[in-house]
């Protein structure tokens, strides 16, 4: 599994050009980048003008055009303000000389103060459920139009209520799954910081289709990741089991609206995230 985590690190720590500018490569599949990718893509990127010592606590995107893996990525790094607790970074992501994703990224110095958190729910262990890498590989053998077989197998999934992705039954707008990186990382916390962005886009749409009868396989629909935001709260391990419990309180005006929240296996919250998504029928 070393060599899949060793080749995804390889497209998100991205290559330094200059003090403010990175480039970055995407797999070739999927057709269009992977918003996460991008995300990672750019964390790295900015925290790599940072002070190492000063570490990432919030970051807010927008997702502009769909990304082409057969083109070089290029990130410009603004150094919009140094100030003496909290540091601020904006990047833009470019392909031939369009935008296709922007950011504000914020670092804050290690501080103490006021502490609390609301408590896990109560779930199912990953230990016993069915793996991504499984799944898909049965699903692609059973279909074959629908899907192709995965391919890499750098970070483990474990759905805890998976949806039947044909025939779609609506249901309560959230879903929970343990993500853990099939390798090891070191002691960075960048680099684990740069693989939770890259996992936060998982799942965070397909969580505002629970409550409809539609999947990403229904071809009158129109996804995308529209904006994305991730609130990093206390230090983790990306190579230790992480729970993502996903809500989608609203959809409207063809946007679903999803949430949602990190946690490791004691139950401590490390992070949180938010996003919109284009959730657009095309009938």
């Amino acid at each position: 599994m070393q060599k899949h985590v060793d080749k995804l690190l390889n497209y998100l720590e991205v290559k330094q050009l200059g003090d403010f500018k990175f480039e970055g490569t995407s797999p070739a599949f999927p057709e269009r980048v992977f918003g996460g990718q991008v995300l990672a893509q750019a964390l790295n990127s900015a925290a790599r003008c940072v002070d190492p010592k000063i570490f990432v606590h919030s970051m807010h995107a927008y997702f502009l055009r769909p990304g082409d893996p057969k083109k070089i990525i290029t990130f410009e790094v603004d150094p919009i303000r140094d100030g003496a607790s909290f540091v601020t970074r904006r990047v833009v992501a470019e392909q031939s000389g369009r935008a296709i994703f922007n950011t504000s990224i914020s670092f804050q110095k290690e501080e103490t103060g006021l502490n609390h958190q609301i408590p896990m729910k109560s779930t199912s262990p990953p230990e016993g459920l069915e793996t991504d890498f499984e799944f898909w590989k049965t699903f692609a053998k059973d279909h074959p139009n629908k899907a192709p077989p995965p391919q890499a197998h750098a970070i483990e999934r474990r759905v805890v209520d998976r949806r039947d992705y044909i025939n779609p039954e609506p249901r309560h707008p959230s879903q929970k799954m343990w993500f853990k990186v099939l390798g090891e990382l070191g002691d960075n916390p960048l680099r684990h910081a740069t693989l939770l962005a890259y996992i936060s886009d998982y799942s965070l749409l397909s969580a505002a289709l629970q409550p409809h009868p539609y999947t990403s396989f229904n071809p009158e629909l129109q996804l995308a990741s529209l904006d994305h935001s991730i609130w990093f709260h206390r230090p983790f391990r990306a190579d230790e089991y992480l729970l993502y419990d996903i809500d989608s309180p609203n959809s409207h005006g063809s946007r679903g609206f999803s949430r949602g929240s990190f946690y490791t296996r004691d139950g401590i919250l490390i992070a949180s995230t938010a996003q919109e998504s284009l959730m657009r029928l095309r009938i």
